[in-house]
């Protein structure tokens, strides 16, 4: 009987501790809802009241300036965000100008500052995206340090940051880093297209003195290269490396070609490597100079499918010779038949 007795209770207390924690639980949940609901009643105000301030601030209106020089150091954050967060999809360069003055006016950027040294990474990279989206030029150095940031979304916020400032003061330091593999491949991409043809030399530089991650270089270049770089192009198509043909054909596609590297497009489709053919055949994109790059093009249209494909873009844009090539070709009962009778529908759709 003891033995049940004691059972009982310590069912009992059970059930008391099980109430009472569910209890805390329900207090909880209140709480946590009852203070963002607070939390975001307080921001709507802030918002109906400061709103109105930076539109009239933006539009040079120097009292609306000194009244969020001299807001009060809580909402300061807040007047960041709503300034500067409409620049990811406005890019007006007068808005920009405009916010970067309100910003240092605000001393905003001493906050960007201290937010760099903080040991909370998303406070490192919400500095890194404000600096970057105001364009605060002196402080592209800070950047810069920041892509060896322990954090890869600090590493990706600066890169981000490096794309929106356009400083050729961090070009080399974005060029150096095509072969850091430890950063986003699409974001350093966008850095260096941001930076357009003034990477150029640099990376015709690089490439001589590194051949080892020439590839990459070259592979840049169809990004940001001109004319300027097709002699080197085309010497790369020589090369011994599979991946730094392939890599000049594809930068070929983008500079343009000349007799020279016409011929060097012609010879590569015969590589005996796909990719390299690939890209050969897309190099020859809107070549006019000669009527047999079109009928070494046909060839290829029953090639393994990307090659077939480069191929039948590379003829839809031949004019006369390359529209012979895809009718013959479009008679055939095979994929490369198919393949021609699919390129001369988009041609007419077009």
């Amino acid at each position: 009987m003891n033995l049940i007795s004691s059972l009982d209770r310590a069912t009992a207390i059970m059930g008391s501790v099980s109430v009472i924690l569910a209890g805390l639980s329900l207090i909880a949940v209140i709480a946590e809802r009852s203070s963002i609901a607070l939390w975001s009643i307080r921001r709507r105000r802030s918002e109906r009241r400061y709103l109105p301030i930076i539109r009239r601030a933006l539009d040079a209106d120097d009292s609306a300036c000194r009244t969020l020089a001299a807001c009060p150091t809580r909402h300061r954050l807040l007047i960041a965000e709503l300034m500067i967060l409409p620049l990811i999809h406005d890019r007006d360069p007068d808005r920009i100008t405009r916010t970067r003055a309100i910003v240092r006016l605000m001393s905003l950027v001493d906050d960007a500052d201290r937010y760099l040294q903080s040991r909370l990474w998303w406070r490192r990279a919400l500095a890194l995206r404000a600096l970057g989206l105001t364009q605060i030029r002196e402080r592209t150095g800070s950047i810069v340090a920041a892509l060896d940031d322990p954090n890869p979304d600090v590493r990706g916020a600066a890169l981000d940051a490096l794309s929106d400032l356009k400083d050729p003061a961090s070009l080399q330091a974005v060029v150096v880093r095509l072969n850091d593999m430890s950063l986003h491949r699409g974001r350093i991409v966008a850095a260096l297209a941001a930076l357009g043809t003034l990477c150029e030399p640099f990376l015709l530089d690089l490439a001589s003195v590194d051949p080892v991650h020439r590839s990459n270089y070259a592979r840049a270049l169809a990004i940001c290269g001109t004319a300027r770089a097709r002699a080197d192009l085309v010497l790369w198509t020589r090369d011994t490396r599979v991946e730094v043909r392939a890599a000049a054909f594809e930068s070929l596609a983008h500079v343009g070609l000349d007799d020279r590297a016409a011929a060097m497009a012609i010879e590569g489709l015969e590589s005996g490597d796909p990719a390299v053919r690939a890209m050969a055949a897309r190099a020859l994109n809107g070549w006019t100079g000669s009527s047999e790059a079109a009928s070494r093009l046909a060839r290829h249209l029953g090639d393994t499918w990307t090659v077939a494909v480069s191929a039948g873009r590379s003829l839809q844009s031949m004019g006369a010779a390359g529209l012979v090539e895809l009718e013959t070709a479009a008679a055939r009962s095979d994929l490369a038949g198919l393949l021609a009778r699919q390129m001369l529908w988009e041609r007419a759709e077009c």
